[in-house]
């Protein structure tokens, strides 16, 4: 058991971007396990989206390219906000330039036109 976190895509434009049930054409960009603090970043996000659940499990939050900028950012700057829970594990700092080339993958799929996001399992 832990942290799972998947970025996904689709050609799909979901509305509202949080809380919609994972499109069928839906493939996965990215997996990382167990990186707790950028899984408290995603749940900052779909917190300010509107996203409702009372817990951040198995929720969705599409991620605009401005969404991937702050990312990026806050990476490099080394501010993704601590965060712990049962499961997660603990985030040490190495995982950078994995997340950095989430970024980079991500951005080039916005700019083929599809939508990003975000969703775990724990």
């Amino acid at each position: 058991m832990g942290l799972d976190m998947y970025a996904l895509t689709t050609n799909q434009k979901p509305k509202p971007p949080v809380d919609f049930s994972e499109p069928d054409d839906a493939s996965q960009l990215h997996y990382w396990r167990k990186h707790p603090n950028l899984h408290g970043w995603m749940e900052r996000l779909y917190r300010e989206k509107g996203g409702q659940e009372e817990t951040f499990n198995c929720v969705s939050v599409a991620l605009s390219a401005d969404d991937i900028h702050q990312l990026e950012i806050d990476i490099e700057a080394g501010n993704l906000p601590p965060t712990s829970g049962f499961f997660f594990g603990a985030s040490d700092g190495s995982e950078s330039d994995d997340d950095l080339a989430f970024v980079a993958k991500a951005r080039a799929a916005i700019e083929e036109g599809k939508t990003v996001f975000y969703s775990s399992w724990w």
